[in-house]
């Protein structure tokens, strides 16, 4: 219903749009998932009922609505979604546009004709089907292989779902899948169609170049007063100079206050008698055992054998210590211990039945208790590794206690200090000194400041947009006065003031003549270059001639070497079916280029890997343009009407 078919005069557009995804598949990977493909992931696709006031809705899907609280929430996972994906070359203002919010909205629309269509469909996910997807959930598998629910319960709950509503958004999103994959498997590229562009993309021409360059036109430009003056005028943004401030600033922070502590020895003897267990490693025991199994309920004469069994068991092991661990995987009947000889790890305060940990308590390494009873049966236990208790000498810790006692005083400290630098700057504004003097900071100073962050200065505290703000403001520059204390970091505050402004302006065409006059002589060489380069390129269409040319190459678009690189677009896109062909190339402050095209063949062997790679893209771009107009249809279909747009950006999601 949906395959598309294709014929040959296609090939060209065909080939520009792959050839532009090849060289620009991150790009092409945000254009899909911003704007091609619906995400159906931004509220989750269960999430559709009929709720919402008339004035909070923007959009009516058939009987289901999109309303103004819906929209945002999916704002703010997709904008989460890019940052997490893009990293540092993330921008938020991308989202900030008429079209990006109305790319959003048109999501939230196909996502709800499409869960309808999926109703509609009866499209029904059975019980051992989801079973086996939650089976397969990883990390949820107990080492006997057994599910772990209480795990998954937690991490669902995590997550603020029950592993009821978890059911019912996995069966909803499972059966939009089975029907989004049967659109999408009926797209499919046909062989002829993905070989032709293999061949067209993999093509190896023979290429000779020949260049005229811009240095040899120079001498003939003749760049007058007014060529250049015209220059300054239309390039007059190049020349402005940003208005700038020198400034005085003082910082109050950690170090600063911690500067003004001291840690005395009775500070630090004092904490370490108050936190001596912080400091203190204690007794780890680490034990095995060897279990004769019997039930608590069991006969007496059953406990009895039992115990006799296990006093036989301790004869042989008191004669052979070393061979306890043989003995507990061959005889001992705890299933969970004996395969590691009876290993019970590391026994903790609440590790052990009293009995047993009492028992476990008393012997020292290597040695092997008597039989010991419990409600499992009877015990044989040996600790086979002991580490007494350990306190750390004040002098091993000594200067970590420091450390840690200076940041408890710098903290309590700066927040002393922070009252006095706020109420100081604000109530002395004409001068720092007075701060700086009852604060014993230092006064510095920073020239060429500007109004926005420069990331030259990286993360100094005077580069901070909130007091670039505050040293900017009409207040600061017109009365020199001090800015408030402005919080730019966690306990870190700085004040400012300005010392010398300039405003913007503009550099006088007399400073820069020289470097106009260049530019002007360049671009003019660069004219002649072209109009060489053209009527040399006509009359050699017309001879046919390769006088001038260098070396003969072979180029294609995989490999760019032998030709200037600027040229290769150009030289594969051009004509061939006449030989020799010839191109002309601008080359952007080289001058111009002529290549002369003398064969064409593909290469001698053929990559398979590569052409099947080409194939799976074909039929990925195919299979998304299928999904695309399917859920036009469906939106169609749903007769969707737009209440109102989208005009105002949600509030911008926090920072990580």
């Amino acid at each position: 219903m949906f395959a598309f078919f294709y014929s040959d005069p296609l090939i060209p557009n065909w080939l520009t749009m792959f050839e532009f995804i090849r060289t620009h598949r991150r790009l092409m990977q945000f254009l899909l998932m911003l704007v091609i493909v619906p995400s159906f992931a931004l509220v989750g696709i269960s999430g559709y009922q009929s709720f919402g006031d008339e004035a909070n809705t923007i959009a009516k899907v058939g009987d289901q609505v999109v309303t103004q609280q819906q929209y945002e929430e999916a704002q703010r996972q997709q904008i989460d979604r890019y940052r997490q994906m893009m990293g540092e070359q993330f921008d938020q203002k991308m989202f900030d546009t008429p079209e990006a919010r109305q790319s959003i909205l048109d999501n939230l629309i196909a996502e709800r004709a499409v869960a309808a269509e999926v109703g509609r469909s009866h499209l029904v996910i059975s019980d051992a089907v989801l079973q086996k997807e939650v089976l397969e959930i990883p990390g949820l598998t107990l080492p006997d292989g057994k599910f772990d629910l209480e795990r998954y319960k937690a991490m669902l709950a995590a997550q603020g779902m029950s592993p009821q509503q978890y059911d019912a958004r996995r069966r909803s999103d499972m059966a939009l899948q089975q029907l989004a994959g049967a659109v999408q498997g009926t797209a499919f590229a046909p062989s002829t169609v993905s070989k032709r562009l293999s061949d067209i993309t993999s093509e190896e021409r023979e290429v000779q170049e020949l260049l005229l360059p811009i240095a040899q036109y120079v001498s003939e430009v003749k760049v007058t007063d007014a060529m250049i003056k015209a220059f300054y005028d239309k390039n007059s943004k190049f020349f402005e100079i940003p208005e700038q401030a020198k400034i005085e600033y003082v910082v109050l922070d950690d170090s600063a206050a911690g500067e003004q502590v001291d840690v005395t020895e009775a500070d630090v003897t004092g904490y370490y008698a108050k936190n001596q267990k912080a400091y203190t490693t204690p007794e780890a025991r680490q034990a095995s055992h060897i279990l004769v199994a019997v039930k608590k309920d069991a006969s007496a004469a059953d406990k009895a054998a039992a115990k006799a069994k296990a006093e036989a068991i301790l004869a042989d092991v008191r004669k052979t210590p070393a061979s306890f661990a043989a003995v507990a995987k061959a005889k001992s009947e705890d299933p969970a211990s004996a395969e590691q000889g009876g290993d019970l790890g590391v026994i903790g305060k609440d590790g052990l039945p009293a009995p047993l940990l009492s028992a476990v308590s008393k012997l020292k390494q290597g040695e092997i208790s008597d039989v010991v009873a419990s409600d499992f049966g009877y015990h044989i236990l040996t600790v086979t590794s002991l580490k007494p208790q350990h306190v750390k000498a004040l002098d091993e810790v000594r200067g970590e206690i420091t450390a840690d006692l200076r940041k408890q005083f710098a903290a309590k400290k700066y927040s002393e200090m922070a009252e006095t630098f706020t109420n100081t700057v604000y109530e002395q504004s004409d001068s720092l000194k007075p701060v700086a003097d009852k604060l014993k900071l230092k006064v510095e100073s920073v020239a060429n400041l500007s109004r926005t962050p420069s990331p030259a200065l990286g993360k100094a505290p005077f580069n901070n947009a909130k007091f670039l703000t505050a040293i900017f403001s009409n207040d600061s520059l017109k009365d020199k006065r001090n800015t408030e204390a402005v919080t730019v970091a966690p306990n870190v505050l700085i004040a400012g003031r300005v010392v010398e402004f300039k405003p913007a302006s503009k550099r006088p065409l007399a400073e820069v003549e020289a470097m106009i006059r260049q530019r002007v002589t360049m671009e003019e060489a660069e004219k002649l270059a072209k109009k060489a380069g053209e009527a040399k390129l006509a009359a050699l269409k017309a001879s046919g001639d390769a006088t001038g040319f260098g070396a003969a190459q072979w180029v294609s678009r995989s490999k760019l070497d032998g030709i200037n690189r600027a040229a290769i677009a150009q030289v594969m896109k051009a004509d061939t079916s006449k030989l020799p062909a010839y191109v002309g190339v601008d080359l952007p402050a080289l001058g111009y280029g002529i290549y002369r095209i003398a064969k064409v063949q593909q290469p001698a062997q053929v990559d398979a890997a590569r052409r099947q790679q080409e194939k799976d893209q074909i039929s990925g771009i195919l299979a998304q343009q299928e999904m695309y107009d399917y859920v036009e249809y469906l939106k169609a279909k749903a007769k969707v009407k737009i209440v109102k747009p989208v005009t105002a950006p949600a509030a911008a999601a926090p920072a990580p």
